[in-house]
């Protein structure tokens, strides 16, 4: 009866947008139903997207990973990670300082930048910069690269990718380039701003992710925080400007949007093998969308459900993940509150 309903909502317009961790996965581990909610949905042709604040991988590494985990076939072109709306940054900055893990480098490159800089490659230029770095002589090697002449050249921009790993010395490289001279490594400008000296972004707004470990975990989100404060206390406490994007911004989610209607008509199309993707540049909301209802589903009231109501999205809050049912809610309203994912979108196909 449920596979039946699915059929029969093929022609509906209504498409879905999935977390990932503590949603699909916890950790690398499927979470129960994930991957039969998500094989419903390719058979009956319903459109979805996964949609998350994770990152540090190319969209293909990622989907390929999480189809293989569930058995499910995902596109690369139906996933939006935390850094994904960057490459619409491609044609703006030239030289970036790109901070996370070691695989943001080819993240950044692939995705068009020019002249990609990564944290490690500053340590490797001059260790005494971080000098209580956590990074071994080892990881520096197989992590960075020599860059000549890193100093004579500026930095246009920093954008943060994923959580990094060594905090204290990715803080010490970020405070020094939005502190700098004109973005020029080595330098220190001589007045206080709220206003960076190159600008700086992060991708992902989460304080804590639910991972493996049973207790929840400090995300990018703190360390956004974290940079925030120091900043201030360097500049007499003047707030730092920065650009925050994924959820629960609406550049995200308008971003998002844009996925979910190119990924739709792939479908009527049945040109799902394309890896062509048509977007508008980042921050165009959708006009004359064909769907009547887009469900987020997602563990974290305070990204993936404010987000989706914000926007004017239905939402699922799960309980497999960050929230759990003592959790406060405030002002987050979701649409409906369900044991886990195949719960969500069994609901969701009950209702069409």
């Amino acid at each position: 009866m449920i596979f039946k309903r699915f059929l029969q909502s093929a022609s509906r317009n209504v498409a879905l947008a999935f977390d990932i961790d503590g949603v699909l996965l916890r950790g690398k581990n499927p979470i129960p139903g994930a991957g039969e909610a998500l094989r419903l949905l390719n058979q009956s042709k319903i459109p979805y997207i996964l949609l998350t604040n994770g990152g540090g991988y190319l969209e293909k590494e990622r989907t390929d990973f999480i189809s293989k985990v569930l058995n499910v076939e995902i596109s690369p072109l139906q996933i939006v990670l935390s850094h994904t709306p960057y490459k619409a940054l491609v044609n703006k900055y030239e030289r970036i300082l790109a901070v996370g893990t070691e695989n943001v480098r080819k993240v950044a490159e692939t995705y068009g930048f020019k002249d990609v800089v990564h944290q490690t490659d500053i340590l490797r230029y001059n260790r005494a910069i971080a000098p209580y770095s956590g990074i071994s002589n080892e990881q520096l090697q197989q992590y960075s690269k020599v860059i000549p002449n890193i100093a004579d050249k500026k930095f246009d921009a920093v954008l943060v990718f994923n959580d990094p790993h060594d905090w204290a010395a990715d803080i010490q490289v970020i405070s020094d380039a939005l502190n700098s001279k004109d973005g020029y490594l080595d330098t220190v400008r001589s007045y206080k701003d709220s206003k960076p000296s190159i600008p700086i972004y992060f991708c992902n707004q989460d304080l804590l992710w639910a991972s493996e470990y049973h207790l929840n975990r400090f995300g990018q989100g703190a360390f956004r925080l974290i940079n925030r404060r120091l900043y201030a206390a360097l500049n007499d406490d003047l707030p730092l400007t920065d650009y925050a994007i994924g959820k629960p911004t609406k550049l995200t989610y308008d971003f998002a949007h844009q996925v979910l209607i190119d990924w739709h008509r792939k479908l009527i199309n049945n040109d799902t093998s394309s890896l062509e993707q048509r977007l508008p540049p980042l921050g165009v909301t959708p006009e004359n969308s064909p769907f009547q209802n887009v469900y987020m589903v997602g563990d974290n009231p305070a990204s993936d459900i404010i987000g989706a109501q914000r926007y004017g999205w239905n939402s699922c809050l799960v309980r497999t993940g960050v929230y759990q049912d003592s959790t406060p809610l405030g002002e987050v309203k979701p649409t409906m509150i369900v044991n886990n994912v195949y719960d969500a979108v069994r609901r969701v196909v009950d209702q069409l």
